[in-house]
């Protein structure tokens, strides 16, 4: 009897406690529910109208009334995605435009463009009444009588990247004058789509542009076009390859070098659909299903572009013949292939740095390796070789002795000054016995501008990254800037290397800033609030979910993984669904926190995509109801825009939600049970990290 009493006591507290846990997530749904009203009219909202914000930049920018320079007391903000080239103009500048800063909350987009004096130290920044807009990811390349640069692309976004802009524009920049040209091209091909994430390079007259991707409203898409503009007709064109002939595959972020018989492609990023066999455990064992997906791939194959000149019978402004022919992959090439391994070119090689490997996918999110290795890929013989830096040789001790004795180049000295002192008694027709009586003329020598100060050299290449941004001047390579990851964070580092590639003596560091600005965002927020709420239950719910399965624990499902999860597809499997009572306690706490705002609640097993696919006609109605609130008459709104802004928030509530499904979805996986989900595949815009890769 008092084991009964006892028994029921607990049952009674028991309850008593998740009572009180419904009753805080209740509360919790309510704040929740009047943040979504506000965030509506937040900043998501206002910057999904990129066009006024565009418009504004160009305002701003018309009230430059001619092209300044000024100099600047320190370097440049940070900034990734930018472009950086050795000045076509003058063997002693570096030029630096564009790119994006991202601090966990909010991104930064940039259109300046600063200019490096190396033997000077000295950055300046130009303003210009007629500059291509605020813009990351885009591309652009010099090009040979006269020595212009031109851009093409890029892309632009709100400040919380709910929406993305992709630029189409063409610009050519004297580095001269500063001066940027808007190019409006003639012709039938017109001009190559918007995208970001591609390379150009240039041969003789012609600008060579390749690949890239570009975002809609629901995908990602990569691209495999060819475009060829004419420097001297102003015209593009897109060559019409034979289909037979191997191209290709669509691509972004791979390096693309000159070549005197036309350009060499190596390597590239992009997704690809794969199908994927899984094991289910069902009530008869084990089942096989299938699951789609869009998988990573980090390109490792190499193409050569054979181009050659129209014949002299051609009609006017006929595009050069131009031929994709497949080469073997590059021997000794880098070992596991990397993503945002920059290259550039030098003397017939490329010069690559950093990279980022990805492991496979776990519980804890992506786990990655980074690199610093410099190789250099000799494009003729295609063979990678390892570039380690290396100490200073010793100077000869012979020469040194001589040096110290006063031997040598100062022992020559007399003898050169005596000669010159009877050449020049010639000249003035007096005797060679009053030669030192004559003094020589100074004669000025060329000063060299040394450099402003002494760098810190090391013996390690820069930190470990992926997209840093190369520029070979002269015989030295530049290294600015690039992206590392650690956890949650994102890293962009404002620093500015060189190294000699001659020498290979050390690399120098011309400047370094720590960027210690980084803003949690709100989803680590609410995780670390509900940890306190996690831990009270935690003896509770490991006795509930033992008699399920003894191994499971609980675990925060981190927003990137979450983002790689949804860009993967669809799934469809094989194996049956099954159902199973559960604990009618349970039931009632579930249900309590899954109704307790009166919103949409995803399932177990829901990607964010198929929540809102199955909610959105709710999530419209809930938009328009909380604009009509606030005298905002939806009506007024382009059916796109009130689509975009309920997918937000049906995406806040799946992030809201996200602990309390995974457990159910742990226990219905420790049960056998597994839904069966069939969609489109898809990608969306929360790859944004792997698509910078």
């Amino acid at each position: 009897m008092a084991k009964e009493k006892k028994k029921k006591g607990d049952a009674d507290a028991k309850k008593a406690k998740k009572a009180e846990k419904a009753a805080k997530q209740a509360n919790k749904g309510e704040k929740k529910a009047k943040s979504k009203a506000a965030k509506v009219e937040g900043s998501d909202a206002e910057d999904a109208d990129l066009d006024e914000i565009l418009e504004e930049y160009r305002r701003q920018q018309e009230l430059h009334l001619k092209i300044t320079e000024t100099v600047v007391d320190a370097p440049p903000r940070p900034r990734a995605a930018s472009t950086l080239l050795a000045s076509p103009h003058d063997s002693n500048t570096l030029l630096l435009f564009g790119g994006e800063y991202f601090n966990g909350s909010l991104a930064s987009f940039f259109n300046d463009l600063n200019v490096y004096n190396i033997n000077r130290d000295e950055w300046r920044c130009v303003t210009s009444p007629n500059a291509p807009l605020p813009r990351s990811g885009h591309a652009w390349t010099r090009a040979e009588n006269p020595k212009h640069v031109y851009l093409f692309g890029g892309e632009f976004s709100s400040p919380k990247q709910g929406t993305f802009h992709h630029y189409s524009d063409f610009w050519r920049l004297e580095p001269a004058t500063r001066e940027w040209t808007k190019i409006e091209t003639k012709g039938k091909d017109k001009s190559p789509p918007a995208r970001s994430g591609h390379r150009m390079t240039y041969w003789k007259q012609y600008i060579i542009l390749f690949g890239g991707f570009q975002d809609t409203s629901n995908q990602t898409r990569y691209l495999s076009d060819l475009w060829i503009f004419d420097t001297v007709n102003f015209v593009w064109h897109s060559p019409a390859l034979p289909q037979a002939q191997l191209k290709p595959d669509a691509r972004s972020s791979f390096t693309l070098l000159p070549h005197e018989s036309g350009a060499v492609l190596y390597g590239g990023y992009s997704r690809i659909k794969a199908t994927v066999n899984l094991k289910q455990k069902t009530g008869k064992g084990q089942a096989q299903g299938q699951k789609n997906i869009l998988k990573p791939k980090v390109h490792d194959d190499c193409f050569f572009l054979r181009m050659t000149q129209p014949p002299n019978d051609a009609p006017p402004n006929s595009p050069p013949t131009v031929r994709w022919e497949r080469r073997k992959k590059p021997a000794n090439s880098p070992n596991p292939p990397r993503a945002g391994a920059t290259m550039t070119w030098h003397k017939g090689r490329g010069i690559m740095f950093g990279g980022v490997h990805d492991v496979e996918q776990s519980e804890e999110g992506m786990d990655s390796e980074f690199f610093n290795q410099l190789f250099a890929w000799n494009v003729d013989r295609n063979r990678f070789m390892p570039l380690p830096l290396r100490k200073p040789r010793q100077q000869n001790k012979k020469v040194a002795q001589d040096q110290r004795r006063g031997g040598g180049r100062r022992g020559r000295q007399g003898g050169d000054e005596e000669l010159l002192r009877q050449l020049q008694a010639l000249e003035m027709g007096a005797s060679l016995d009053d030669v030192d009586d004559i003094e020589l003329e100074k004669q000025e020598e060329a000063e060299e501008e040394a450099p402003v100060k002494e760098y810190p050299v090391t013996m390690e290449p820069p930190h470990m990254r992926f997209n840093a941004q190369l520029a070979v001047q002269g015989d030295n390579l530049y290294i600015y800037g690039g992206t590392f990851e650690k956890g949650d964070r994102e890293f962009t580092f404002d620093d500015l290397y060189a190294i000699n590639l001659d020498k290979l003596d050390g690399c120098k560091e011309i400047f370094q800033r720590p960027v210690e600005d980084w803003i949690e965002s709100d989803d680590e927020g609410d995780d670390e609030e509900d940890e306190d709420a996690d831990e009270e239950d935690e003896d509770e719910d490991d006795d509930e979910y033992e008699a399920a399965d003894n191994k499971f624990t609980p675990s925060k499902r981190k927003k990137k993984q979450g983002d790689e999860a949804s860009e993967h597809g669809s799934e469809t499997s094989a194996a049956p669904t099954t159902a199973s009572s559960t604990d009618e306690d349970d039931a009632e706490s579930t249900a309590a926190a899954s109704v307790d705002d009166g919103l949409p609640h995803p399932r177990p097993f829901e990607s964010r995509r198929e929540f809102f696919v199955r909610t959105s006609n709710e999530w419209q109605e809930i938009l328009m109801t909380s604009l009509r609130w606030k005298n905002i008459q939806p009506e007024s709104m382009p059916v796109k825009e009130i689509k975009a802004k309920a997918f937000e928030l049906s995406e806040e509530k799946w992030w809201d939600c996200r602990e309390e499904v995974a457990a159910l979805e742990e226990e219905q996986e420790a049960a056998g049970i597994q839904e069966v989900v069939s969609l489109a595949d898809r990608g969306d815009a929360g790859g944004a990290g792997g698509r910078r890769r």
